[in-house]
């Protein structure tokens, strides 16, 4: 493996199965924040616990997420800086959140409802035209996301082939930070030609919205790099949770009951099946601003202190038998999109899209079942977004 990082700083992006590796539960039982090994001389600490958790990424003042921190490590370079809301710190990212935000009520995204139920039925009709095993990732996982996404941003889909390659590069870190940072490289080129033209003939879509809304605000970088943390943020989350949800239903006997049940029992999945998936594994990192404590935990400045969102995500602490899938479990205040400034912006459009997915599928394909032997699967290894590499199944 090429990746720069030691081995023990990969532990918060370690699984097994569907599972955080057992030394995450040891680590947050004795100290929910303890020290991590990182190069380059950072001064490190893990995060595992849920209340510690929330204690961090609500911390506004005290660390900074600011893209800057990372520059002169690792070759990081300052024109590798994707933009949109992630590395960003306020003020920046408070005007730029504040432009967004409109675009993700309950009333914008219930116009995208009715395309989401086109998008799925076609994505089952492919499948069910499809002889032999099926690859649900790629006929199901992917593409709803991808296909949302172009639709709320307003651009084509002709190259969402190539969007879905480099938003998965993006997360992987078998390829070290520069291969990470180059394929955000190369989407924002992509998306500033997008906004050139949307500039010239602004559209429908969030893209086109923002341009006749807030034109003069917001220069192509900056709108670049929203799209792209809007397509990267949904497109890779969003797949990963569709396909390692499909393999929880086909585990799961109560969690296809659920699915097949009313609405309220859907939600119950869904919102369940983010806590225990949590596929994003990992907060964006925190750096320190000042001296200060945390949970008895002395943090000095300049220490970068990363949460361990899938970690938090089974403490004790939310209720009994969290490192297990209840489906019929009430919903908790998971982490699964983050918390604080930095919560994901798009949480609502990816509960859309997997509480539609879900029971269309089961319902059209009530005999879908595996293809291979499950200890054959290919989990993807060390990526911030957990997820598989191919998902096959049979569907008659």
């Amino acid at each position: 493996m090429s990746s720069l990082l030691p081995d023990s700083a990969l532990l918060p992006l370690k699984r097994d199965g569907l599972d955080p590796v057992a030394e995450l539960a040891a680590r947050r039982s004795e100290a929910p924040i303890g020290k991590l090994d990182l190069p380059f001389g950072m001064n490190a600490w893990l995060v595992t616990g849920y209340d510690e958790a929330k204690a961090v990424l609500g911390k506004v003042s005290g660390f900074s997420s600011d893209f800057g921190n990372l520059v002169g490590n690792a070759g990081v370079t300052a024109d590798q800086n994707p933009g949109g809301l992630g590395f960003a710190d306020p003020p920046v990212h408070t005007r730029l959140r504040k432009l967004l935000t409109p675009e993700f009520t309950m009333r914008r995204l219930g116009r995208l409802a009715p395309r989401i139920d086109e998008i799925v039925a076609e994505q089952l009709d492919a499948m069910a035209k499809t002889e032999g095993p099926v690859d649900l990732w790629q006929a199901f996982a992917l593409p709803i996301p991808s296909l949302t996404i172009c639709e709320l941003l307003g651009v084509s889909y002709e190259d969402r082939a190539e969007f879905q390659r480099l938003s998965t590069a993006r997360f992987d870190l078998f390829g070290g930070a520069g291969a990470s940072l180059g394929a955000m490289s190369e989407s924002l080129t992509y998306l500033l030609d997008i906004v050139k033209k949307q500039r010239e003939e602004p559209g429908d879509g969030l893209l086109g919205m923002l341009i006749k809304e807030h034109g003069d605000e917001i220069d192509d970088r900056e709108l670049a790099g929203l799209a792209d943390g809007v397509l990267t943020g949904g497109l890779e989350t969003t797949a990963s949770m569709l396909a390692l949800g499909a393999l929880v239903l086909l585990r799961d006997e109560k969690a296809l009951e659920a699915v097949r049940g009313d609405d309220e029992s859907v939600h119950r999945f869904v919102e369940e099946l983010l806590r225990y998936l949590t596929v994003v594994q990992m907060a964006f990192p925190r750096f320190a601003k000042q001296d200060m404590e945390i949970a008895g935990v002395h943090i000095a400045e300049g220490d970068i202190v990363l949460v361990s969102l899938s970690a938090a995500d089974r403490d004790p602490k939310l209720g009994a038998g969290m490192e297990e899938f209840d489906a019929t479990r009430e919903p908790t205040s998971h982490l699964a999109f983050s918390y604080g400034i930095h919560r994901c912006i798009g949480a609502e459009l990816a509960r859309m899209e997997l509480r539609t997915a879900y029971p269309a599928l089961v319902k059209r394909f009530p005999n879908l079942r595996l293809a291979v032997p499950e200890q054959d699967l290919s989990f993807r290894q060390v990526s911030i977004v957990y997820g598989l590499d191919e998902l096959p199944v049979l569907v008659d």
